[in-house]
Formats: C-alpha cells, structure tokens, sequence
C-alpha cells in the first residue's frame, strides 16, 4: 500500500504562533534563488529601508547587502546574496562564490521562487547546491510575487515548492509589494532561531558602507531601460566624497560625490551617457535623490563614463572593481 504524500508545512497568517517566552533570539538568514526571483525587494521590504538595488536585470546584486530587523524580541540579520547561476565569466564565477560562502554562517536559508514563474531546473539545481553546501542548515521555502497571480495558483506553487523542498520546510507566500504575509514570514524565522544577543544597536538597518551603497544607487539608475547585455557589463566606482566648507546658517549642508561608471566597450560608454549627455543626467538626477536621502544632505553628483575592456574576465581589473 503507498504512503500518502505528507501535506506541505504551509504558513499563512494566523497559522503559526510563537512560543510566549520573552527569551531574546538573534540569527542570520540568507535568501537565495534564481536571479530576478524578488530577493533584493523582499530584503527592503522587511527591513523597511532601501538598503538593496532592485531592477528587473538578472545579476542585479553583487554583494552580500546585509539588511537588519530589528523587534523588541528578536534580531534578524538578512543577507540578500547575488542570484546563483552557471556562470560564464570570472565575475560570475566570484559571485557564485560568494553565496557559497554564505551558506555556512546563516542559522536558515530561504529559497525564493516567484508565484507566476513555474519551478524549473535551475531552481531544482540551486536547491541541490544548498543541499550540498549546507546539508544541516535549517531551509525555509518563500514564494514571492504573489500579488501577481491568483490564489489558486499561489496554492499550486506552495505545493510545488514544498514538494521540491521536502516535507520539513515550511513554506511561506509573500508580497514584498503589498506587504502581505511579511508579519507571518518574520515571525517563522525568529521562531527558528537560537536565543542570543542583538549583533547590531537597536535601529540600524545595514551595516554597508556608504560608499557602497552610494554605488548601488547608480548602478540601479543606470540599468534603467537599457540593453540586456548593459547590465553584466557594468561597475560603478565612489572615487571621492568632498563635505564642502560650513556655508553658514542659511544654507544647508552640501556633499561633493564623483564617481565613474565602468563598461567594457566604447559602444556601452555611448549607451550611458546617450544623445548629448541626456541619459547620464537622467541617471545623476535619479541617483543623486537616493544618495540625499541616505546622507541626509543635498549633493552635488559627478558622473564620468569610462571603458574597463573585459573587466569582468580579468582578475586584476575585477580587484580594482571592488570584486
């Protein structure tokens, strides 16, 4: 006679409940997935801050964004990882490495996958390397989207998942969009770790330096609307931050950012910077409103273009880069 297939571990809100103790718990959480799968949203969305670039470009990410949220019982590290894939160049190859790296120091890892993508081999394939690389860390299944689809079809893709997953992990539908089942995701994962100490001072929510982030948001104003192959081929350096002088009372503060743009072919420079410069003031404006708010000062933003021929395959250009 064959065993009936276990029903999937399922969280929708109202569903899971904590514990009641008042013990303090703190942990890491790593989210993976196939590339544009809506980890670097659900990050921003939880800690409740831009603190990760979104775009609808794969390989959007390439660090490790540590995002932190903060709650009167618990403290969850997020580390949103670039999205693993076969790579083709040094640089994927070096960001593949770096998710591999995280697997080992995170308490659980959520694999994402979108409501209105099917699961297919390449989401099988990443399940298998966390499989393997961490074959004892805690896995929780995240389908994300799910205001895009209908409610049959989120059950359809939790039941996939969960059956991809194994029977242990539980399941969670959210959308970073609207907010929805956010709660009920936080709560899963706090109830999944260790008490321990905050790692972090109540109220910070990245620990990335500025300059990094500074980067990322011209990076993400610059993969706006442009060409697939843009996208890989682009790096963005912070190459000074000049405080101007006190300007007296009536005036407020001022910064002065530089910063250069890398691709890899003349042709790319002329994508970037458009017809008489009309794009690249379009990125500086974009940009520069991100960088204002995180500063917390008006800025003036200085933006050059420059060619790295095939940075992305060699080692000593990828280390200049800041990979």
């Amino acid at each position: 006679m064959t065993e009936p297939t276990p029903a999937p571990m399922v969280v929708q809100a109202g569903d899971h409940t904590g514990s009641g103790e008042a013990t303090f718990r703190s942990g890491f959480v790593c989210f993976v997935g196939r590339p544009n799968t809506g980890k670097s949203t659900l990050t921003n969305a939880l800690v409740g801050e831009k603190i990760a670039i979104t775009s609808n470009r794969p390989q959007t990410t390439r660090h490790t964004i540590r995002g932190i949220v903060n709650r009167s019982d618990a403290q969850l590290i997020l580390v949103d990882t670039p999205g693993l894939h076969r790579p083709r160049t040094l640089l994927g190859k070096r960001l593949n490495d770096l998710v591999r790296d995280t697997y080992s120091e995170v308490d659980v890892i959520c694999v994402c996958v979108p409501a209105d993508e099917a699961i297919g081999p390449g989401d099988r394939w990443i399940v298998s390397q966390v499989r393997a690389m961490a074959p004892t860390t805690t896995v929780v299944g995240v389908v994300t989207k799910i205001d895009r689809v209908t409610p049959d079809r989120v059950a359809a893709q939790l039941l996939a998942l969960s059956e991809l997953l194994g029977a242990s992990s539980e399941v969670v539908p959210v959308s970073a969009k609207s907010g929805r089942q956010l709660d009920v995701l936080v709560d899963v994962l706090v109830s999944l770790m260790e008490p321990g100490p905050a790692f972090y001072p109540d109220g910070e929510l990245t620990d990335e330096p500025e300059t990094v982030l500074m980067a990322e948001f011209i990076r993400e104003a610059a993969l706006e609307g442009v060409h697939d192959e843009l996208p890989h081929s682009l790096a963005v350096v912070i190459e000074e931050i000049i405080p101007r002088e006190d300007r007296g009372d009536e005036e407020p503060p001022m910064v002065d950012v530089h910063a250069v743009l890398y691709v890899e072919r003349d042709s790319q420079k002329g994508i970037i910077i458009g017809r008489k410069g009309a794009r690249l003031k379009e990125v500086g404006t974009t940009a520069r409103a991100q960088i204002e708010r995180l500063l917390g000062s008006r800025v003036y933003l200085d933006l050059h273009v420059k060619v790295a021929k095939d940075w992305q395959r060699d080692p000593k250009q990828l280390g200049r880069l800041g990979f």
